[in-house]
């Protein structure tokens, strides 16, 4: 097929999400105030974005796939997620023996409005051997907002011994050993797997991580969900993955603004699962933005503030007029295939780039 033929025929053109909801007893309202989000989910603690797994999938908002969900989409058309290695559909074989499509990431909006469960995750290994072949849970917070004195749990203060982190947790003094830190809007945090972790009240954030829904809980302060228990607790799988040793304290990661013409950007954190940068697009519509893809991996939008609009050129002649535009604001989510037909940007807008 030649170049001018298959410019004239994309079908992998980028195309708005509708994110799936979580109404854990510990979220609040602002991703309904803040964010736009339309659910009837009271609390509404977090949006899953962009995901594929199980436990709570996107759905297509715009373009040829509305309506069906990414899971879906992506299995139809893997080219979709590129070739990069952390970037293909992963399939594994739940305890139903159905074969589920996983994206190597999930990408979510969290408010809450009270402290999170004390928690920690496993790595791809322990989670492979004991989750039924699942992903483990790494992940990077981007801090959208925070009240004053919030704080968050990152680590132990001291180096522990398992008998000493037992009676702390029976007897209810676990968090004189937890490592809080002061958070701030603006702040980033990876958190790896083993490490004992939890979002203070107060705090609202967007979260980038591996594709995976497996928390061990330590401690949740004894409080009791809708039907009127206590949720479960993990210990035996959390002393399996806990890094009992002190933790250091975090130092905010070194970022530089790369400025271009109605553009800056700034690479937030990355890992071997994903890279996460920030953008701040400042454009009239007729100076947009080239943000073309690669064959090399997807990507993903998460729009934090303003708005703008989404181009695409649909024509090999680059005639504006036959470009179709995807309109976007604060809250929106926007898939962009590998490879995808050309695209810009233009509008006054924050926005989270994540790719692999």
């Amino acid at each position: 097929m030649s170049t001018t033929s298959r410019n004239m025929n994309w079908s992998n053109k980028p195309f708005l999400l509708s994110p799936a909801g979580k109404d854990y007893l510990w979220g609040g309202d602002r991703l309904i105030t803040d964010f736009h989000k339309t659910s009837a989910l009271r609390p509404l603690a977090e949006t899953w974005e962009c995901s594929t797994h199980p436990d709570g999938t996107s759905i297509a908002a715009s373009g040829a796939h509305t309506g069906l969900p990414l899971d879906q989409i992506l299995r139809e058309h893997p080219a979709y997620l590129g070739t990069h290695p952390e970037g293909i559909l992963r399939e594994i074989t739940s305890e139903t023996g159905a074969r589920t499509g996983l994206l190597p990431v999930l990408i979510k909006l969290i408010d809450a409005q009270q402290n999170l469960s004390i928690q920690v995750h496993p790595d791809d290994a322990y989670a492979a051997a004991h989750e039924n072949g699942s992903l483990g849970k790494t992940e990077l917070w981007y801090v959208l907002d925070a009240k004053p004195g919030a704080q968050l749990i990152y680590g132990f203060n001291r180096a522990l011994d398992p008998e000493t982190l037992r009676a702390a947790l029976q007897n209810g003094t676990i968090e004189k050993y937890l490592q809080k830190l002061p958070v701030r809007k603006d702040d980033v945090f990876l958190i790896e797997p083993g490490t004992v972790h939890a979002i203070g009240a107060g705090v609202l954030i967007a979260e980038i991580q591996e594709s995976s829904n497996i928390t061990y809980r330590l401690f949740d302060y004894d409080r009791l969900d809708k039907s009127g228990r206590k949720r479960p607790l993990h210990h035996a799988q959390a002393f399996d993955v806990l890094r009992l040793s002190g933790s250091d304290n975090p130092r905010q990661p070194m970022r530089t603004l790369r400025y271009r013409p109605g553009f800056a950007s700034e690479l937030l954190g990355r890992c071997k699962y994903f890279q996460v940068e920030r953008l701040l697009v400042n454009t009239r519509e007729a100076q947009p933005v080239d943000i073309s893809t690669s064959a090399l991996s997807f990507q993903v939008l998460l729009c934090l503030e303003g708005d703008g609009t989404l181009r695409i050129q649909t024509s090999a002649q680059k005639n504006r007029q036959e470009d179709e535009a995807l309109f976007f604001q604060k809250g929106n989510c926007l898939f962009l295939p590998a490879d995808s037909a050309p695209i810009a940007l233009s509008g006054k807008a924050q926005l989270l780039r994540v790719s692999c």
